[in-house]
Order: structure tokens, then C-alpha cells, then sequence
């Protein structure tokens, strides 16, 4: 049929964005079984647990969910004979749950628990204790007898501090742990140190990394970390002596990352096989899996994951590896390194490319060097628009701002460019996946870069003439939607803008947040009081009344990390002068929609709000 861009009729409605693809949080080699963790949207996006033998492990209302440095992660484990671990969302405590049996606590209420990892029959987990000041945060071992229900003190700390701390991994003659640490006052992916202290004893190893990622011990002497000394993360392995360093070296070098922004405990991005092999995560843009054989040779691993990648367990010569890909969904594979064989665990579903083509990577010169992005062009074999009409756009601007986008396909976004709206993701000056430069491109630079190379990829795009120059919207969330409501500020790119949980006022966001980006700003900014007035001149309340198109804004109520406050100062700005706008605050909903009933509102207020501001009659 002939319809205007905007009017394509398309079976991805917002219910079922909602409902196609899973997102996997984890996954284990249980006995003969694969379990992993789930959010179910159906459910108020509760995480659950669920295994291969079909059956849910985790009943509602029960939600393992960790809320250690905010964002959490490594939130359940699990044991050979099916024992689940798990932090429970509602009070934080850790829980064991055999096989047929109820949950049972662990630890008292008071801390928080995340990163939680069974070997060797001891559970180890980061803690975080926001009751003191200044707040507190170890390294523990949790009893798996129950003793540290009632008792806190039962929980045994073997570092605390103020600092930050991830991935605790004991050596397998159980005398040592290794774990990541950094002070706070610069993020993890600028500066995080290694370090080895005896399970007995005040002695510690701490060796000379620059952002160190994931320890795994692969001998009782020998020690596996990410770090990147030259641009890169890349593997590196380490002899001990007991404390001692004997020796260190990169194995495997390349010019594309094996590791990312820790955002969260549960991260892993390679896995030691038994045999002395590694499969591994390199990132260049997009992700590719790839073995590293004995050698020292590497070859890739035929799973069709290019993006949001994880190694998330192996067993023998089997992988489990989640993610998505640029021809499927979200989803869990099990893979044979030996043999090849790729088994699909969990969603995975190819796609459609008569509806959702597959992303086309495009690059545009900016201001400050070459911008990366994802070109997602309309497609629907149904409908066609009439000629000479060129596609609105949308610019996505991911979170972060330090993390990235890789082009996988995405339903979501199928939701938009079935319809006859394209849409450009941008990986902006600042983004993960290219290497460190490019990371500090936003050194100082937050506001300005980011901004500026939007505005390039869209006005590059229109160049092309791929998109109507006169329909471009942006849209994010979170750092994305600052980003968002920048570039609105300095207008003459976009036609409309929608900012989910953006960040409006930069020094209302030092004063309420969190803190694990307490020092954020510093290094995306500058320092505070020094830099105040860079802070007001750079954000966006400071000038709303430049904005002069109609702006959507999307809140959670419960948001910890960008509260209701910074959307409703933009809202207050926008109203006392007349811009068009709406504002919708989500009750339940956090730093991030996980409701369906909010995925399916948001999206259909979306919808409606683009149409008005295009003029275009949704089919």
C-alpha cells in the first residue's frame, strides 16, 4: 500500500515490544540443566530464575535484584546440585533456595549484597552498608549455614572501607582472594586497581593496573585480569608467589576491547576453559566472541551475538553466552567450542529483514574526529511511502554517557522503522567500544562533545539525504536525555525531543546523587566548587528558554539516580513560556522502565507525541 512515513500499518505494536525479547541476567551450568536470570516485564519486571527442564526456579513475589552501588548485578548463583543464591529486590538480604524448598535468609536486614560468587563452597559477595557515615562497602563471605541471619556480625569481612569493590574471586586452593577496587573519586573505567589479600592476615598484592576488570584465577599461582595499559582492554596474566608478582604479560593482544564500563557486578566478558583456553568477548564497535586457543591464537566462535555480549559460564567445552546479534534478538546460546554446535537456550529468534533490516554502520565527521552510529532505515515489505518523500528520523542517544550501542537488531526499534520512521543510534565522543581516546574524548567535555556529534550525525544523515531534515527527533535516557535536552538548547537540528529520566540541572544532580557517581561530573565537567559556574552554564534549565520545539518527558517516580525533580524543573521551564510539552511520571517505576503496563504506555505516548509534532496519522 502507499502511505505516508508514519502510517505504515505494522504488527509491532507497543505490547509486543514489550513481550519479544528476554533480557537475560546471567546464566549457569547446573548439573544436566542451564538455568538463568530473566526480568518479566508480565510481572513488574521482576528478575526470576529459570531452567532448561522448562520449570521457574524463582516464584513470584520473590525478586533477585541487588541494589549495591545502584545499579547491582550479580544478583543469584547457584550450586552443582541446584542451589539457588539470590538477593532479594525488597530487603537486600541474600537467600539460599534448594531444589523443592522455600527461601531461606542468610544474612540480616541492614546491608545491601550484589556480585554474589560461589566457588569452592564459599559465597563471596560485595557489601554495602549506607546506615554509617561515611557509607561502607567490603569484600565478605557470607555462611551458607544460615548463622549470619540474626547475627551480622557472622558475615566474615575480609576488606572494608569507603572505597568501591567488584568481582571477589577466591584462588582455588582457597588461601587468596582477587578483586577490583577504585576510591570513588575517579570511575572505575579511569582508574581501578587489582588486588590479592590472603583469606588470613592484614598482607596485600596490589598491582600496577590502570582500570582493572575481572580476575579469574587459573592455577593456585597464576592470576587472569582485563586492563587497558595501551588504549585497549585486553587480557593479561599474572604469576604470584604467594603476594609476590613473578611475572606479567598480555596474552593475546588486539586493537578492539575485551571488557567495558563496569555498571554492574554480574559483568563478564571471558571465561578460562579447563584445558587452558579462554573464549572472550572483543569489542571494536560491534562484539565478536572469539576462542583463544593455547598458542596464543584466535579464531571467532560462530554465535550470532554482536552486541550487549556476556560469557556467562562454561563446562568443559561448553560456553554459555548471551547477548544479541545483528540478525536476532536477545537471548542465551550454549555453544561446543570443540565441535561447534551452537544451541539456542533462550530466545534468540532470527529476524524478519523484510521488516527489520539489519543495521548499517555509518560514520560522520564531527567537530572533534569521526562519529560512529547505526543507520536502522524504514522497512516494511507492506507499504511504501509516497515518492519523493523522504523518512523522519529519530536520534537515539544511549545512557551512561559512558557505554555504547552495537547495531543489534532490536524490536523496539522495529516498532518505529516499520512504520516508516528510520532510526540513527549514535555511539557520541565519550562511548565505550573504540578504544580509550575515544572514551576521554568527553573528558571535561560533557555537553559539548556528545552534543556536537549528535548534531553532526543527524545533520549528516540529512546531507545524505536519507532523512527529511525538517522531521528529526532525538530521544534518550538518563545521560542520554541530558544529551537530549542539550541539543535542544542549542537548536536548529532537531524538530522535537524525548528525554526519559534526563538530566537537566548539573548541580542539582551532584547535590541528590548516589554514590557511586557522586565524582562523576568531576571528570565529565570538572570539580565543584571550582568549576560551578561551567556546571550553569552548561545545563539545560540554565537555558530552556532556548527550547523551541515540543518536548516529551518520561519519569519513574521511585528514580534514585536522576529523581522526578530534574524532568519537573524542565517541565515548569517549558510551561511558564508556552512550549508544547508533556509530562508523564511512572508510580513503581526506577532509574529505568521495567513494568509492561510503562514499556507499552511509554512507547504509545511516543507514538502519539511524534505524530503530532511530524504530522503523521499512526495507522
Amino acid at each position: 500500500m502507499l502511505a505516508p512515513h508514519g502510517s505504515w500499518p505494522t504488527p509491532f505494536d507497543a505490547a509486543a515490544v514489550s513481550a519479544a525479547t528476554p533480557r537475560i541476567d546471567g546464566a549457569r551450568f547446573v548439573g544436566d540443566e542451564i538455568w538463568w536470570g530473566e526480568s518479566v516485564p508480565a510481572e513488574g519486571g521482576r528478575l526470576t530464575v529459570r531452567s532448561s527442564s522448562g520449570a521457574t526456579l524463582l516464584p513470584a513475589p520473590w525478586n533477585a535484584r541487588s541494589r549495591v552501588h545502584e545499579y547491582g548485578g550479580g544478583s543469584w548463583t547457584a550450586d552443582a546440585v541446584g542451589t539457588l543464591y539470590f538477593v532479594d529486590a525488597a530487603d537486600q538480604r541474600v537467600y539460599r533456595l534448594p531444589r523443592g524448598g522455600e527461601p531461606v535468609s542468610l544474612t540480616a536486614e541492614g546491608p545491601r549484597y550484589g556480585g554474589l560468587e560461589l566457588r569452592c563452597g564459599r559465597l563471596l559477595a560485595v557489601c554495602e552498608d549506607l546506615r554509617t557515615t561515611p557509607h561502607l562497602r567490603a569484600i565478605v563471605e557470607i555462611p551458607l549455614d544460615g548463622s549470619a541471619a540474626d547475627d551480622e556480625a557472622a558475615v566474615r569481612v575480609f576488606i572494608s572501607g569507603s572505597a568501591f569493590f567488584a568481582h571477589p574471586v577466591s584462588s582455588p586452593d582457597g588461601t587468596r582472594i582477587a578483586f577490583v577496587e577504585w576510591n570513588g573519586r575517579l570511575m572505575p573505567w579511569q582508574s581501578a586497581r587489582l588486588r590479592v589479600i590472603p583469606v588470613d592476615g592484614d598482607a596485600f598484592a596490589e598491582i600496577d593496573t590502570r582500570a582493572a576488570l575481572q580476575p579469574e584465577w587459573i592455577s593456585d599461582d597464576e592470576l587472569l585480569f582485563l586492563d587497558d595499559p595501551d588504549d585497549r582492554w585486553n587480557l593479561q596474566r599474572l604469576r604470584l608467589d604467594g603476594l609476590d608478582v613473578r611475572g606479567r604479560e598480555a596474552v593475546a593482544p588486539a586493537d578492539a576491547d575485551t571488557g567495558g564500563g563496569l555498571w554492574v557486578l554480574g559483568n563478564r566478558w571471558y571465561r578460562p576453559l579447563a584445558d587452558g583456553r579462554l573464549v572472550a568477548i572483543r569489542t571494536n564497535g560491534t562484539d565478536e566472541i572469539v576462542v583463544v586457543e593455547r598458542d596464543g591464537s584466535v579464531r571467532g566462535l560462530g554465535v550470532p551475538v554482536t552486541g550487549e555480549a556476556s560469557i556467562d559460564d562454561v563446562s568443559g567445552s561448553r560456553v554459555l553466552v548471551s547477548g544479541a546479534g545483528a540478525s536476532s534478538g536477545r537471548g542465551l546460546w550454549c555453544v561446543d567450542v570443540d565441535s561447534g554446535e551452537v544451541r539456542t537456550v533462550r530466545g534468540g529468534a532470527r529476524i524478519d529483514e523484510a521488516w527489520t533490516p539489519i543495521a548499517r554502520q555509518v560514520v560522520f565527521e564531527g567537530p572533534h574526529g569521526p562519529v560512529h552510529a547505526y543507520d536502522y532505515p524504514p522497512a516494511n515489505p507492506d507499504a511504501q511511502a509516497p515518492a519523493g518523500e523522504l523518512p523522519p528520523y529519530i536520534v537515539m542517544v544511549h545512557g551512561g554517557p559512558t557505554s555504547h550501542v552495537t547495531g543489534a537488531a532490536s524490536t523496539a526499534y522495529a516498532f518505529w522503522t516499520t512504520r516508516g520512521i528510520g532510526v540513527l543510534d549514535v555511539n557520541y565522543g565519550g562511548s565505550t567500544g573504540y578504544g580509550r581516546e575515544y572514551r576521554e574524548r568527553l573528558d571535561g567535555e560533557w555537553g559539548v562533545v556528545d552534543v556536537d556529534d549528535v548534531i553532526a550525525a543527524a545533520r549528516g544523515l540529512a546531507a545524505s539525504g536519507v532523512a527529511d531534515p525538517r522531521r528529526i527527533a532525538i530521544r534518550g535516557g538518563s545521560a542520554g536525555g541530558w544529551t537530549v535536552l542539550s541539543a535542544l538548547v542549542r537548536g536548529g537540528a532537531f524538530a522535537a525531543g524525548i528525554s526519559r529520566y534526563g538530566v537537566a540541572d548539573l548541580r542539582m544532580l551532584a547535590a541528590d546523587t548516589h554514590d557511586f557517581e557522586k565524582h562523576y561530573t568531576d571528570g565529565l565537567v570538572g570539580p565543584l566548587p571550582e568549576a560551578e559556574q561551567v556546571y550553569i552554564d552548561r545545563s539545560p534549565l540554565t537555558h530552556a528558554d532556548r527550547i523551541d520545539v515540543p518536548v516529551l518527558l518520561l519519569q519513574g517516580a521511585d528514580d534514585r539516580v536522576v529523581p522526578p525533580s530534574q524532568s519537573e524543573a524542565i517541565r515548569d521551564a517549558l510551561a511558564a513560556r508556552g512550549v508544547p510539552h508533556e509530562y508523564v511520571l511512572y508510580q513503581g517505576e526506577g532509574h529505568g522502565f521495567r513494568r509492561a503496563e510503562t514499556l507499552i504506555s511509554a512507547l504509545t505516548t511516543e507514538l502519539a507525541f511524534l505524530s503530532g509534532a511530524f504530522g503523521f496519522d499512526p495507522a
